[in-house]
């Protein structure tokens, strides 16, 4: 098989299937299609999984730089007792609240339990727990945003419940000892508001948790809350000035080298910085919202890094936070302050083009000129205006199944396709079920 160290190689030199196989929001498996971990540096051991879940050995217990999720924690666990069969596990950090980094301390716990061992602590940021009261509130409606999101079509799935709260949480700044090594904690605010980011500088070891994951930042993210594109650049631009050695990303493979990381992250802080620059100077013109998605880029210059392609969040995802964190909702559209319902406004557009039949017609039309997003757009004023139409059906599923495969963000991919195969069953959405 090969390592994770030669993975590395590989996709910093732009030679993996980040879109597909490779994906940073991907299990990476051995020959036997198990998730494998191994020991990049002495006393360091990361697995890939959907997130990246890593240990260090401490000379005095392990410390685990987040942690994995409920999907995951039995591979965890086997695979760190197979590379430390007997330390116990002292501690683990968070990076964020999200699920595949947060669910995986429990087998840790109850061998702790059974052997009489002292209990792992967990170090977090102060809002963590409030997030995951916010999920327990709104466990519905990220069972749904997720089905979409991820494209999960398992009956029954839901989104977990029963978090591991911390032990010990922080403000700004914390660091705490353990054997032969420091473990500094920092705050920032990026892809969440609760982001760590930790720094050993006894291994020269970065954590950065999701504020670098082989991509695009996940900076966007349609159906998520705020994120912060800004303060994620000054975040990135502080790691880089401790010139670490060894980058432990959130997702994807580890990067090796102070000038390859150094490059990564001062480059993924430009692309954020522009980007929010670039909306910011259309907002202050008095522009909408509409002007900023299609006039604003990835710099040329930085479209070509293997570690910054829109493999995972889209380029457009993130100018709509940007839009939503400093001017609000509204998109500068006046007939959307107040709308009519929108199966209203359906009824009247496709009336006026004198019926489904020549919609359907011209979203055929520009299907096969190659335009499916605008097929997207005719055919889903159909499926509002006749529901009852099974051709409106078979064009939607067309137009969106089109649209989707020319996507190279896996969330775009995966939103579109949810709405192809939400066209089977004659519905406009599976995961809401309308």
């Amino acid at each position: 098989m090969t390592s994770i160290r030669e993975l590395a190689e590989q996709h910093w030199h732009g030679r993996g299937d980040l879109v597909h196989h490779h994906h940073p929001v991907q299990r990476i498996t051995n020959d036997a299609g198990q998730t494998h971990g191994e020991e990049i540096a002495e006393n360091l051991f990361t697995l890939k999984s959907i997130a990246s879940v890593n240990a260090i050995d401490t000379g005095d217990g392990l410390v685990m730089l987040d942690t994995g999720g409920s999907f995951d924690r039995e591979i965890v666990h086997s695979e760190v007792r197979g590379w430390r069969p007997s330390t116990p596990l002292a501690a683990a950090i968070y990076s964020h609240h999200h699920i595949d980094h947060v669910m995986g301390t429990e087998l840790f716990e109850s061998e702790a339990r059974e052997k009489g061992w002292e209990a792992p602590t967990v170090y977090a940021h102060e809002d963590v727990p409030d997030h995951f009261h916010r999920y327990d509130k709104t466990n519905g409606w990220n069972t749904a945003i997720n089905r979409r999101q991820f494209a999960l079509d398992m009956p029954g799935w839901q989104w977990p419940t029963g978090f591991r709260f911390p032990d010990v949480t922080y403000a700004h700044h914390l660091t705490f000892d353990r054997g032969g090594y420091s473990f500094e904690l920092h705050h920032a605010r990026g892809e969440t508001d609760d982001a760590t980011w930790t720094y050993v500088p006894e291994l020269k070891v970065l954590h950065p948790g999701d504020l670098f994951i082989w991509a695009v930042p996940n900076a966007g993210n349609p159906q998520k809350v705020q994120r912060y594109l800004s303060d994620w650049g000054d975040a990135l631009r502080k790691m880089e000035a401790l010139k670490p050695e060894i980058l432990l990303s959130g997702h994807g493979l580890p990067i090796f080298g102070a000038d390859r990381i150094s490059a990564a992250l001062l480059d993924t802080a430009e692309a954020l910085e522009s980007i929010e620059e670039q909306t910011l100077t259309i907002m202050n013109q008095g522009k909408n919202l509409d002007t900023c998605l299609h006039e604003v880029k990835v710099p040329e210059h930085l479209g070509n890094k293997p570690y910054l392609r829109p493999v995972y969040d889209h380029p457009q995802f993130l100018v709509r936070n940007v839009w939503r964190r400093y001017g609000g909702w509204y998109d500068g559209e006046p007939d959307n302050l107040l709308p009519a319902p929108r199966e209203q406004q359906a009824k009247e557009w496709v009336q006026l083009a004198g019926g489904a039949d020549k919609v359907l017609a011209r979203a055929s039309e520009l299907l096969h000129a190659g335009d499916a997003r605008a097929a997207c757009h005719l055919v889903e004023f159909c499926s509002l205006a006749e529901p009852d139409n099974a051709e409106v059906w078979e064009v939607r599923a067309q137009a969106y199944n089109a649209y989707s495969g020319e996507q190279e963000s896996s969330m775009a991919r995966n939103i579109l396709g949810h709405a192809a195969r939400s066209s089977a069953e004659q519905k406009r959405d599976l995961a809401g079920d309308y």
